[in-house]
C-alpha cells in the first residue's frame, strides 16, 4: 500500500469514526467534519501545513490539518473494553494526565499519534491503554506479535511491562519483555508460545528476528518510545529495520520527553497525519520541580557528596563513568551509608535486583551512571543529585525526570567546581532552567537546608549483594528459576510482572 493510499484511508477510518455517534466524536462536530490531507501529497513532501505553536522552532514537522478529537477529563469517558476501566479503577487510576486525556480520544481512533511529555507525565498508560484496547479480543500466532512497543533501555523496557501487565492480563492479552541481558532462549520460548503484546530494545529484537524466533508482518501498533534516546544512542539504523517490517498502513505512536531533530527522520517516513500534543513546551522543567546549583570547591566535593548520601530518605547520584560509580559507593558504605551501585557494567539481574532493593528501601542511595536516567520509576523520590554535572542539556531533564513525578514535588542538585560553572550556565539555558545558586560547603546549614545533609554514622555497612551470575553464555535459566520475583519478570510474563503505579 503506497502512502498516499494509506492517508486516504486512514482519514475516512477517522470520518467514520466521527459519524459513528461516539462521544469523543461528537464533540467535535461543529467543525463540519475532519478535513483530509490534501490530495496526492506524500508525507515526505514538504508537510501538511501549519505546525502547533509548541513545536515552532524546535523543529519542522509535516503535520495534518485534520483537527484532533477533544480531550477528556475522565476514563470513563473513552470508549475502552469494560475490563479495561474496571481494572484501571482497581489500580486507583480515575483521571487521566494531560498527556492522556489528549491523546487517548485520537489514538483509540486508529490515529497516529506525536506526543512529547516530560518524565513522569504519564506516557506509558497514553501509549499503552490504547494499544492493550485496540488489540483487545485478537489472538497472536506463535512468533506473530500484534503490537510492539520499542524502548533504548532494559530498565525502560522492564518499567512498561511492569505498567501495562495488570492491564492486560484483564483483557487476556499476553506480554513478552525482549531485552538484552537476559536469556535470549527463555525469550524466543514466550514468542513461540504466542504474545500479542511485545516490549523490546532493538538489538534483541533484532537478533530474535534473525534467529526466525520473531516476525513482525502481523504488527498493526507500534510504539516508540523515548525516541530521541534511541537516536542518540545510535540505534537508529535498527529501529528503522524494524519499523520497515511491521505492517503497512498500521497505527504508529512516537512518544518522548524531548523531541528535536533527531527524530525528525522516525516522524516523516513513518508517522502519517499524526496528531500532535505536547504536554509542556519546556520539555521537562517542571513546576513541581526545584533546580539548585551548589558552587563547591573541589577539595570539598566529596565530604559534601558524602553529607548529602548520608540524608534521610532516598537519593539518587549521577555520575559519569563506572569506576566513579564504584568508587564512591564504596567510600559510602564504609562510611554508614547504604548504596549501591547501577551502571552498564553490571549484569541484567544484578540491575534488577538493586532497583529493587533501592525502591523497597533496602538501599537509600543509588549511584549511577546514565543508564539510570530514564526508565526508572521509584515512588516519593525528592532529590535527585548531579555529582558530575552533565554535558548535556536533555540529560539533566531525564535525570532531573526521577524525581517531581507524577505531580509530586523534588529537587534536584548539581554539585559545581569553579572551572565547571560557565558550562553550567550555557547547558542551564539551554534546558530553560534558571535554577537557585548557592555556595556551600561539608557541614553547612544551607547544604542541610537544601539536601538534607547530615554527617554519616562512620559505621561501615554491607548490602547484600545482587544475585552472582555465571557467565552470561550458560545458565540463565536455572538462576531464573532460583529468583523468580526477578529473572521471570524479565521474561515479560505477565504473571510476574510487579503491580502497575499511577504515575506510569
Amino acid at each position: 500500500m503506497d502512502r498516499t493510499t494509506r492517508t486516504a484511508r486512514t482519514n475516512d477510518r477517522y470520518s467514520r469514526t466521527r459519524t459513528g455517534g461516539s462521544s469523543a466524536g461528537t464533540a467535535g462536530s461543529g467543525r463540519g467534519g475532519y478535513r483530509s490531507a490534501p490530495a496526492g501529497r506524500s508525507r515526505t513532501g514538504g508537510g501538511y501545513g501549519r505546525r502547533p505553536a509548541a513545536i515552532q522552532g524546535e523543529f519542522a514537522l509535516p503535520v495534518s490539518v485534520t483537527p484532533p478529537l477533544p480531550a477528556v477529563e475522565a476514563f470513563a469517558d473513552l470508549e475502552m473494553p469494560t475490563q479495561l476501566l474496571a481494572s484501571l479503577a482497581t489500580q486507583g487510576v480515575t483521571v487521566p494526565f494531560p498527556i492522556q486525556g489528549a491523546t487517548l480520544p485520537n489514538s483509540l481512533a486508529g490515529r497516529d499519534v506525536l506526543g512529547r511529555g516530560r518524565t513522569g507525565s504519564g506516557k506509558t498508560l497514553a501509549f499503552g491503554l490504547a494499544l492493550l484496547a485496540r488489540t483487545a479480543g485478537k489472538r497472536a500466532e506463535p512468533r506473530q506479535p500484534l503490537a510492539l512497543v520499542l524502548v533504548p533501555t532494559r530498565e525502560l523496557a522492564q518499567q512498561v511491562t511492569d505498567a501495562l501487565t495488570p492491564y492486560a492480563r484483564s483483557l487476556r492479552l499476553r506480554m513478552a519483555t525482549v531485552v538484552g541481558g537476559m536469556s535470549i532462549g527463555r525469550q524466543a520460548h514466550m514468542l513461540r508460545g504466542g504474545a500479542e503484546v511485545v516490549v523490546a530494545t532493538p538489538g534483541r529484537l533484532k537478533d530474535l528476528i534473525e534467529r526466525r524466533d520473531c516476525v513482525l508482518d502481523q504488527v498493526e501498533i507500534t510504539v516508540l518510545d523515548e525516541a530521541d534516546q534511541m537516536a542518540d544512542m545510535g540505534f537508529m539504523p535498527q529501529v528503522t529495520e524494524l519499523l520497515d517490517q511491521v505492517r503497512p498502513g498500521g497505527q504508529r505512536m512516537l512518544f518522548s520527553a524531548t523531541l528535536d531533530r533527531n527524530v525528525d527522520l522516525l516522524v516523516r517516513r513513518y508517522l502519517n497525519d499524526p496528531v500532535v500534543h505536547s504536554v509542556d513546551p519546556s520539555a521537562g522543567a517542571v513546576t513541581t520541580m526545584e533546580h539548585h546549583v551548589l558552587h563547591v570547591h573541589g577539595a570539598d566535593k566529596h565530604a559534601t557528596t558524602t553529607e548529602i548520601a548520608a540524608r534521610d530518605g532516598r537519593v539518587i547520584m549521577f555520575l559519569d563513568t563506572k569506576h566513579a560509580v564504584d568508587k564512591l559507593t564504596d567510600h559510602l558504605l564504609s562510611s554508614g551509608v547504604r548504596a549501591a551501585a547501577l551502571h552498564g557494567g553490571k549484569s541484567q539481574p544484578q540491575r534488577t535486583r538493586t532497583l529493587e532493593q533501592f525502591k523497597t528501601g533496602h538501599v537509600t542511595v543509588l549511584v549511577a551512571t546514565n543508564v539510570a536516567a530514564r526508565g526508572i520509576h521509584v515512588d516519593n523520590l525528592d532529590l535527585v543529585v548531579n555529582v558530575d554535572p552533565p554535558s548535556d542539556h536533555k540529560d539533566y531533564l531525564h535525570r532531573g525526570g526521577r524525581t517531581a513525578r507524577a505531580g509530586e514535588s523534588g529537587s534536584v542538585v548539581t554539585l559545581v567546581t569553579p572551572n565547571q560553572r560557565r558550562d553550567m550556565s550555557r547547558l542551564m539555558n539551554a534546558a530553560g532552567i534558571t535554577p537557585q545558586t548557592t555556595q556551600v560547603r561539608a557541614g553547612d546549614a544551607e547544604l542541610n537546608r537544601i539536601t538534607g545533609a547530615q554527617a554519616p554514622t562512620g559505621v561501615p555497612v554491607v548490602i547484600a549483594a545482587p544475585v552472582t551470575e555465571r557467565p552470561r553464555r550458560g545458565g540463565s535459566a536455572s538462576r531464573g528459576r532460583r529468583r523468580p520475583a526477578q529473572a521471570r519478570r524479565g521474561t515479560g510474563a505477565p504473571q510476574q510482572a510487579a503491580p502497575a503505579r499511577r504515575a506510569a
